[in-house]
């Protein structure tokens, strides 16, 4: 076998070995960092203040030094909040409609 470690896992998994290295020195992208700053943001606003929505939020993370705009905070805080309307076990928490 002939050839370094990286250069024969290249080849194995069919990977070009110039879009690895590029990774490999750069494991985080800027992008990947920026929405990490804001969800941090947004998670210390909400912590703050966990009743207010994303609107809210947004203005807190301005505040703080996070600038974004209400879609960006919409669309990182929408996962967690449906995570949190999944775990309740009032049906009507969710919007549903409730018949007798």
């Amino acid at each position: 076998m002939t050839g370094s470690p990286s250069r024969r896992m290249c080849r194995v998994l069919k990977l070009a070995r110039q879009p690895y290295y590029r990774w490999l020195a750069a494991p985080v992208t800027p992008a990947e960092l920026d929405h990490a700053y804001r969800a941090n943001a947004l998670f210390n606003a909400h912590t703050d203040d966990p009743e207010f929505g994303y609107r809210f939020l947004v203005a807190e993370a301005r505040d703080a030094g996070e600038l974004m705009t209400e879609r960006t905070a919409w669309r990182i805080e929408s996962p967690r909040r449906v995570g949190r309307l999944s775990q309740t076990d009032d049906a009507t928490s969710c919007g549903a409609a409730v018949r007798a």
